[in-house]
């Protein structure tokens, strides 16, 4: 039977609520672990599918396939969230800059922008037009998914985006998009205010289709200075969460700022449930400074997966224990798996997760507290 992707899927709640009750810091019986690109190219059924689909791009825009990739984890592992197989380059691609993505090269754009005709010249896209492919490709996870696990959706932060619209593709020293924060502010925050619209957009559109939890990725927000950050990066990331919590019944939203170990006050008063913390940053010096405002999502070293099975359970063991006792804890990488992780590398963190947190949670619900129902 083929799945519905019409709008309006019908909704109920999810039989692993983990990821939901850690988000929102309420009892659970053990800490719930998903981890970020866990649909990807460390998985040899994953690769099988890109070659069926011929190139990544074709990948992506199939929403078929891009389904079949996001469950494909989900049936490996026993995982806690599934995340929407995608890239956050889409927005830029449907603002018509032609985007391709090469092995070995990463992603490039045909046409970036560097002039105020160029950047005045960009429209905010519709989600249900130009990345229809991206809605269905949510509709049909969810309904796949049959209430297993959460759905993830996710989208690039303003600045993030910009950096490679402005770049052409991926930056080393930032030169082009630094460049313009320093000559051209104003011309600057023209293009971040038009990113974060649409980011808005494309993110609530992915909720109505059927996404339960919301990421937003800050990949580069890290290379900007203290000052750079609150006024290029954060106030959009504010932005962005002030819309999608504008919608009714809003799902939980989880900022990452790879390398934003310095603002993590201020990120997390920005109306997010979670923030993500890359490996850098201590769970319990952390967690002592949000306090109760957010949970914490995080933060195992991609490459602790190149480990032994005794050392990765060990490294778990040490995480779990800096966040020490009660809700609030997502485990997760610091960043994305690496292409080249042993995958049973990756069952034995996700089952030492689940074992080893169990200590950590009384599993023992309070009276009159009902399952989450996710919308």
């Amino acid at each position: 039977m083929p799945i519905d992707t019409r709008p309006g899927i019908p909704r109920a709640a999810v039989k692993n609520d983990r990821l939901i009750r850690a988000l929102l810091r309420r009892p659970l019986d053990a800490t719930p672990i998903w981890l970020m690109r866990q649909a990807g190219r460390y998985l040899p059924e994953y690769r099988e599918t890109r070659r069926r689909a011929g190139d990544f791009m074709t990948l992506c825009k199939t929403p078929d396939l891009a389904c079949e990739v996001t469950l494909q984890p989900i049936e490996r592992f026993a995982l806690d969230a599934a995340i929407l197989f995608s890239d956050i380059l889409t927005i830029p691609d449907a603002m018509g800059l032609g985007l391709s993505v090469q092995e070995g090269v990463g992603p490039r754009f045909e046409r970036p922008v560097r002039s105020a005709a160029e950047i005045r010249a960009l429209g905010v896209p519709d989600p249900e037009d130009r990345l229809r492919y991206v809605m269905d490709a949510v509709r049909q996870s969810r309904q796949a998914l049959a209430g297993r696990v959460p759905l993830i959706g996710f989208a690039g932060s303003p600045w993030t985006l910009a950096t490679y619209m402005v770049e052409g593709g991926s930056g080393r020293d930032f030169r082009r998009v630094k460049g313009l924060m320093f000559e051209a502010p104003r011309l600057l925050h023209e293009l971040l205010d038009k990113l974060a619209r649409a980011v808005t957009a494309y993110l609530k559109a992915q909720a109505e289709a059927g996404a339960q939890v919301l990421m937003v990725f800050d990949t580069w927000g890290g290379v900007l200075s203290t000052h750079a950050y609150e006024e290029f990066s954060l106030r959009y990331l504010a932005e962005v969460v002030a819309g999608v919590k504008a919608a009714p019944a809003p799902p939980p939203v989880i900022l990452f700022t790879k390398g934003g170990a310095g603002w993590i006050e201020p990120i997390a008063v920005t109306g997010c449930e979670a923030v993500g913390l890359d490996w850098t940053q201590d769970l319990a010096a952390t967690r002592r400074r949000v306090g109760h405002r957010v949970a914490l999502q995080g933060n195992l070293d991609p490459l602790a997966l190149y480990a032994p099975p005794e050392r990765i359970r060990a490294e778990v063991s040490t995480l779990l224990s800096s966040f020490g006792t009660g809700s609030g804890h997502v485990f997760n990488l610091g960043h994305g798996i690496e292409p080249d992780t042993d995958p049973e590398h990756v069952r034995v963190l996700v089952d030492a997760v689940h074992e080893l947190s169990v200590p950590y949670h009384s599993g023992v619900e309070p009276s009159g507290v009902e399952p989450c129902r996710v919308e």
